[in-house]
């Protein structure tokens, strides 16, 4: 079995000098053995076809997937547990190995080994899939490691873009001309932008974590069901005050928020291995409150989130694939446009408790690779509490900057949450 890669898993790839990983730490509360974990690994290398896949290239130099009739086993690397954020550590360390994507499968597992706690990792290249997909084979996997007789299915795996965009709209005409005619104009303006002859360098890459207790994240909700926003609107609006108070008039107004193509093609399972997404640009109002603030967003949002259209954004990119070394260049050259990427994957729907152990968290994924301005913010929801990754380089953000954004961040959502008490 092989596919082409599609025009957004190419540019993920690069030219396999740099890494561009994303990583899933959790913790578990039980005793574990190194076969159990290798069963459930293979156990999901037996559902989804591309966990068993390498990279080749042919003839063109276009890089395929491609299953082996002998696949090799998702690697094991084991490490001694001596703290409570070991994890960040491994984290730091995944986002910076390469994948050998020519002789080893693109994801990894990292054992943080404890005696009655262990910390745990999927890494995987990003070019793989996203975190959608990432967080429907760890419920798999831990569905495994605690009943290795249940049965996961088969993944029944996207060939192409075909097997994405339903057939009247690929086949048609007019679809095909009007896809055809944006990529055209859209790779003559890409090659058309100035850039600089030296990408920003970005020094040393650093993780700030933090969580809301459950009673805080339950008020949260609570707040934003009162004013009728979602709460992925209500924290871009606390993100970009938080960039606005501490980077002031050297800050962009912009939070670029990933939109689940799932919600939108349906053709795209939840467990399907898959890397494409969606984006709207989010921005506020700074003459104005920051509730009334929040209506005016929640309006933008939905407005944007409604045009947008899976389909012909795919048929778009994939008719400028010879324009992929332009737009690579100009994300690597390019001058930063936003202040940061914020995803919220919302509330994580896996078990807490198994039998003969306990999920006592899933720590938000983080992910970083070389295509321009790294800070990134990622937030859910596990077992009622919020749970926040914030990525970042020196050369973009330098850290102590990025410790006051988290701080203005947690010091906004408690003043709307509790006005009085902050007095």
């Amino acid at each position: 079995m092989r596919r082409k890669l599609l025009f957004g898993e190419r540019m993920l790839l690069g030219d396999g000098t740099e890494p561009f990983n994303a990583v899933i730490p959790f913790r578990l509360r039980g005793i574990f053995k190194e076969e159990d974990i290798q069963y459930a690994l293979s156990q999901l290398q037996g559902k989804h076809p591309w966990l068993r896949a390498l990279i080749s290239h042919d003839e063109k130099n276009i890089p395929w997937f491609e299953v082996l009739e002998k696949h090799l086993p998702i690697p094991i690397r084991i490490v001694n547990r001596k703290g409570e954020n070991d994890w960040q550590e491994e984290s730091r360390r995944e986002w910076q190995t390469l994948f050998h994507y020519g002789e080893q499968p693109l994801l990894r597992f990292i054992w943080i080994k404890g005696e009655e706690v262990s910390d745990m990792l999927f890494s995987f290249h990003h070019c793989l899939c996203d975190g959608g997909s990432a967080m429907a084979f760890l419920y798999e996997f831990l569905t495994i490691l605690d009943y290795p007789s249940a049965e996961i299915g088969l993944e029944n795996p996207i060939l192409g873009i075909h097997d994405v965009v339903p057939a009247d709209i690929l086949t048609n005409r007019r679809q095909k001309l009007k896809a055809k005619v944006i990529g055209r104009v859209a790779a003559t303006a890409i090659k058309c932008i100035p850039v600089g002859k030296k990408a920003v360098e970005r020094q040393n890459d650093y993780l700030i974590h933090w969580k809301f207790d459950k009673e805080m994240s339950k008020e949260l909700i609570a707040y934003c069901k009162s004013m009728e926003v979602t709460v992925n609107t209500f924290l871009c609006a606390a993100v970009l005050q938080a960039f606005r108070k501490v980077k002031g008039d050297a800050s962009f107004n912009k939070v670029s928020c990933p939109v689940d193509i799932r919600r939108f093609a349906k053709q795209i399972k939840e467990d399907h291995i898959f890397a494409f997404g969606l984006m709207i640009v989010v921005s506020a109002n700074h003459k104005i409150s920051f509730s009334e603030n929040l209506r005016l967003m929640q309006e933008s949002v939905e407005r944007k989130t409604s045009k947008l259209n899976p389909y012909i954004t795919m048929m778009v990119i994939e008719s400028a694939h010879d324009a992929l070394k332009n737009f690579t260049k100009l994300l690597k050259h390019g001058k930063s446009s936003n202040d940061c990427m914020f995803s919220n994957l919302g509330r994580i729907q896996i078990p807490h408790q198994y039998k003969d152990f306990t999920l006592e968290t899933i720590f938000s994924p983080s992910v970083i690779g070389p295509l321009g301005n790294t800070t990134t913010m990622v937030t859910s929801t596990f077992n009622g509490e919020m749970d926040f990754s914030f990525v970042g380089s020196e050369g973009y953000l330098p850290y102590a900057e990025a410790l006051a954004i988290r701080d203005e961040l947690i010091q906004t959502v408690k003043e709307q949450l509790d006005p009085i008490s902050v007095l």
